[in-house]
């Protein structure tokens, strides 16, 4: 996943080798499911098929798709799983080119016209999947790796872990307590590009929290920011005064999808949205003096003071 991951338990561990095994064996398993990067997976060699090729999916895969596509229905289709071609065409696919170029309008244009949900057809008996083209390129990027937070965190419960942080990527979920009366606490981080610094704590009990911003992975071109958030409807990288965007869920997979797909619309459309649909979520906005916040009701009952 091009990240790290880590893990703390606050149990007594009985084997510390045999559990890093065990954790490393589990996200081997969606590496070889949903990478974009690995040529062996199921996802590149969905990729790699021609239009109109039944493929069958496993259950897994299958399951985060439903996901993903429920949170592109209720979202207008800010997420969209099928957004490959417009991450390859601005260079932050599996393939990104040496020198950062920005498309032209009709590389763009072309790109996008193999985007969206109609490019694909789904079958629930057998589970299956079929692409319109050989071009359309299926990105579970967005998703992935709060995908991949879940699947350790039920991992270590099935081993008989009750207390535990995973933390993959900056996607966390907190299960139990770190210690007697203690929980989990966690850093909602300022998205300043120069430096890491903590914006507020929160509080994760038996929670996920995920985060999506523009401020680590971009590229620069005459003095345009790119950040590697594609918008779908547009085809372009996202550019409004939005930095970031942080969401609680019990799931961190669809804490993960709606993240990326809030911060893909906006400080405005996104937050209205999200309090619609009565999501916990925290929203970081660049302001001419440095950056602001607004909070769903949902997330206003977790605030905690950021610590000095």
């Amino acid at each position: 996943m091009g990240t790290y991951y880590r893990v703390t338990v606050a149990d007594p561990i009985e084997d510390e080798e045999s559990l890093r095994k065990g954790i490393e064996a589990t996200l081997d398993r969606i590496d070889r499911l949903m990478s974009t990067y690995r040529e062996d997976s199921e996802l590149s060699r969905l990729n790699r098929l021609e239009g109109g090729e039944w493929f069958t999916l496993s259950e897994e895969v299958g399951n985060v798709l439903d996901i993903a596509i429920d949170v592109h229905q209720l979202s207008g289709g800010a997420l969209d799983v099928t957004a490959g071609p417009l991450v390859n065409l601005w260079h932050f696919g599996p393939e990104p080119s040496d020198e950062d170029t920005v498309p032209t309008d009709v590389e763009i244009a072309q790109a996008k016209a193999l985007v969206g949900l109609d490019q694909i057809d789904i079958l629930t008996e057998p589970l299956g999947i079929r692409k319109r083209s050989a071009d359309v390129s299926i990105d579970l990027s967005s998703i992935a790796k709060g995908y991949a937070v879940d699947c350790v965190s039920n991992f270590l419960k099935a081993e008989g872990y009750k207390n535990y942080l995973v933390d993959i990527g900056g996607e966390l979920k907190g299960t139990g307590q770190k210690s007697a009366d203690k929980p989990w606490r966690v850093a909602v981080e300022a998205p300043k590009i120069d430096r890491r610094e903590i914006h507020r704590v929160v509080s994760l009990r038996g929670q996920a929290m995920a985060t999506s911003g523009d401020y680590r992975n971009y590229f620069e071109k005459d003095g345009v920011r790119y950040c590697h958030i594609i918008d779908p409807r547009t085809g372009r990288p996202v550019a409004h005064r939005l930095a970031s965007v942080s969401i609680i869920d019990p799931n961190c997979t669809r804490a993960d999808a709606w993240a990326t797909a809030l911060f893909v619309l906006g400080e405005k459309e996104g937050f209205d949205l999200a309090t619609r649909q009565g999501l916990t979520a925290l929203f970081i906005i660049k302001t001419e003096d440095g950056f602001t916040e607004r909070a769903t009701p949902a997330f206003e009952k977790r605030l905690m003071q950021t610590p000095k």
